[in-house]
């Protein structure tokens, strides 16, 4: 059986196991805030963007924050963006985005490292449910990988399962390294994001789905000093 089948399957029953007893909110829209569902990977950007502004500004919405959207939700969810970001305390994306419940699938860890896991995780959505977008999310001072280059620059392992988020950030110490920064730790960040977005844009379950139009997969960069989000590339058209 194929992943792409494997999900599907997994996603009906998963629904089916969690259908609502009240026909009320099954005839409630799934996922729509009030502004309608983001269906397009522009208007999916557009939206994410958009929460980004108000959160610099502190003109906060707080939008689909209340019990009537979880009762919606209760039945099912259809977010319109997957965000994957480092665990930062200072970086979470709901409150970068200014989103409300049911609009995000939300991956986090050290530096965006990556595996099958977590692959598999970024890809559900877009894969079982048609979701328009997937950001990749560094962000400025990033611990995470700064332990990795500091790790890597000395030839000291991190122990225990730290060291597979240093093997895993490799890459992006190796494109610093050859490229030669003021600034390696910012460099490193910007070249983590980008080669991720790039290798999940890439891959041959999401490939088609890029080529297709029907997803966007942008390389962002948060600044902790300013609470802007930067695009560094797949912005889309």
């Amino acid at each position: 059986m194929g992943r792409r089948t494997l999900f599907a399957g997994a996603a009906s029953l998963a629904l089916a196991g969690c259908a609502a007893t009240d026909t009320t909110l099954r005839a409630v829209p799934v996922a729509t805030a009030s502004e309608g569902y983001p269906g397009s990977p522009k208007a999916a950007f557009d939206r994410l963007m958009a929460g980004n502004r108000r959160w610099i500004t502190g003109a906060l919405q707080h939008p689909d924050r209340d019990p009537t959207r979880r009762e919606v939700l209760a039945a099912k969810q259809k977010p319109y963006g997957v965000v994957l970001s480092c665990i930062d305390s200072r970086v979470p994306p709901e409150l970068v985005f200014d989103t409300g419940l049911g609009d995000l699938f939300v991956m986090r860890t050290g530096g965006q490292a990556i595996g099958p896991v977590v692959t598999g995780s970024v890809e559900y959505g877009p894969m079982t449910g048609g979701t328009p977008l997937i950001v990749v999310l560094g962000h400025q001072r990033c611990g995470a990988v700064e332990a990795a280059y500091t790790a890597l620059k000395d030839g000291k392992p991190l122990p225990g399962n730290l060291q597979s988020i240093v093997e895993a950030l490799r890459p992006a110490y190796e494109a610093t390294t050859r490229e030669g920064s003021a600034d390696p730790i910012e460099t490193m960040t910007k070249h983590q994001v980008t080669l991720t977005a790039d290798a999940l844009r890439g891959n041959g379950d999401l490939g088609p789905l890029v080529t297709d139009k029907k997803l966007a997969v942008v390389a962002a960069y948060y600044s902790l000093d300013t609470g802007e989000v930067e695009v560094l590339n797949g912005t889309p058209g």
